[in-house]
């Protein structure tokens, strides 16, 4: 577990108000999509913030309801996984959308010159309403 001073976490952590879509809420159907980024070069801020840029370039592909982005929040607690580096929460509006999402060309170029570059582990969790 990491130890990160109240400030800089606080300052990781909350969105760009200007960039942000806030989450709307869930409605059956809807596909909640969490990935857990964990960088070659753990710490390294040029690597954290291309990462996070990365997703706000994900923000205008159709289905996407909203996507948003921050670092772990350190944490004591045995039950909670603090070792990744960036996570990803977004929120698509079927199963489909976020099929037609992963061969997206945005999400493609993403992947392919930003994420796998940077990520020694890329981890991924689908949660359907």
């Amino acid at each position: 577990m990491k130890f990160m001073p109240l400030a800089l976490a606080v300052t990781l952590l909350l969105p760009s108000c200007a960039t942000t879509r806030i989450a709307p809420p869930a409605k059956p159907g809807t596909v909640d999509h969490v990935v857990m980024l964990w960088q070659k070069r753990p710490g390294n801020a040029a690597d954290t913030k291309a990462l996070r840029d990365a997703a706000t370039h994900l923000r205008e592909i159709p289905g996407v309801l909203f996507i948003d982005h921050g670092t772990p929040l350190a944490s004591s607690r045995d039950v909670v996984d603090d070792s990744f580096d960036v996570g990803y929460v977004m929120r698509f509006d079927s199963a489909a959308s976020l099929q037609a999402y992963d061969t997206h060309p945005d999400h493609v170029e993403q992947v392919e010159k930003v994420i796998l570059p940077l990520t020694r582990k890329v981890v991924v969790y689908d949660i359907i309403r």
